[in-house]
């Protein structure tokens, strides 16, 4: 067995909200429940080490104080874990690219999942992690006006992160092709660049998300493999070095999924990578080798820039994600990629 113990393996909490609660979706998982899942999974001895909120009911409001936030922090502590990044509610209310109203609704969810983040740091159950961000705004209306909606989400990133810096926190954008202005490899290393606060927004990488991008979905002109694409290795690698190469400078978060190449939508969630099980037949990407371009720099060198790595897979039937045995698959491809990719400390 492996003795690396870096980067720490976390489970999302999540896959019990997105996608669901909606009219016609099925019902929340709550985070109790999704605890003990994670909890409860084992390979080898080996166990999950954290866990990755969404701060968002009925997991956890963003409005919770602070006698709540210590509740939470010791709930999540009898379980044997820590927390690491929390994902702050953004597109309920807001729009980094919307009006004045929109953007200043967007920079108040960030700035109270910064304050939650902050204080379960302070009490030393939240040792490493960031806050996640997307532009809460459609690729369409984004597509009326790019560069000039490039540059406004990039003013509302940057209100933002005068906030996080002063309260010891960075924000993370997951590339998603969901997202105006973020929809693709290109379009997200220019909003990056146009934000130009590397030490504070950066980006969070998801390989289901990702591998989207070398398909060019949402944005063609930024396709990195042919049409007639049939995941040639050679093709495959030439595309995701140019990808990784691109923005493996700028990631401060990384996700461990699974995609088949395709994209779905559930509830009220719009269509994006479709994540699927570990273990599926159909899934695209080799999770343990195709990390590497992610967790290791250009020359192969293991970065060791992600204290922790999590797992993300969203919007599968509640009857798959109450199966124990679906969170004990998911813990094994995470410890392969630590065995793979990870380091003693």
């Amino acid at each position: 067995m492996s003795q690396n113990n870096f980067p720490k393996l976390h489970n999302a909490m999540w896959p019990g909200l997105v996608g669901k609660g909606s009219p016609g979706a099925e019902p929340f998982i709550d985070l109790d429940t999704m605890l003990d899942l994670t909890a409860k999974a084992e390979v080898n001895g080996v166990k999950f080490d954290g866990v990755d909120l969404f701060l968002y009911e009925p997991h956890t409001s963003i409005d919770i104080d602070d006698d709540g936030i210590k509740k939470l922090a010791d709930k999540i502590r009898r379980k044997g874990f820590v927390v690491g990044s929390v994902v702050a509610p953004v597109w309920f209310d807001g729009s980094a690219m919307g009006d004045e109203t929109k953007r200043k609704n967007w920079v108040t969810a960030v700035a109270k999942a910064c304050r939650i983040a902050k204080k379960l740091r302070e009490l030393g159950v939240r040792p490493y992690g960031v806050v996640r961000i997307d532009s809460a705004a459609s690729v369409t209306d984004w597509d009326k006006d790019p560069k000039n909606n490039t540059k406004l989400i990039a003013k509302t990133f940057r209100e933002a992160a005068k906030i996080a810096k002063d309260l010891g926190e960075r924000l993370a954008a997951e590339g998603e092709i969901c997202w105006g202005g973020m929809h693709s490899w290109k379009h997200m290393v220019n909003l990056l660049e146009e934000v130009g606060q590397p030490r504070v927004v950066g980006f969070q990488a998801d390989m289901s998300h990702t591998h989207l991008y070398t398909l060019g979905y949402n944005a063609e002109a930024h396709r990195l493999v042919p049409k007639n694409y049939h995941y040639e290795p050679a093709e495959f690698h030439k595309a995701m070095v140019k990808l990784t190469n691109a923005l493996r400078p700028w990631t401060i978060d990384f996700h461990v999924a699974q995609n088949d190449g395709s994209v779905f939508g559930s509830g009220s969630h719009e269509k994006t990578g479709r994540h699927c099980l570990a273990t599926d037949p159909k899934g695209k990407l080799n999770i343990a080798r195709d990390s590497g371009y992610w967790l290791r720099d250009a020359k192969g060198k293991v970065t060791k820039k992600m204290k922790h790595i999590c797992w993300d897979g969203c919007m599968f039937p509640n009857e798959v994600l109450m199966k124990q045995q679906t969170w004990n698959d998911i813990l094994a491809a995470m410890i392969q990629v630590r065995e793979n990719h990870g380091w003693k400390a």
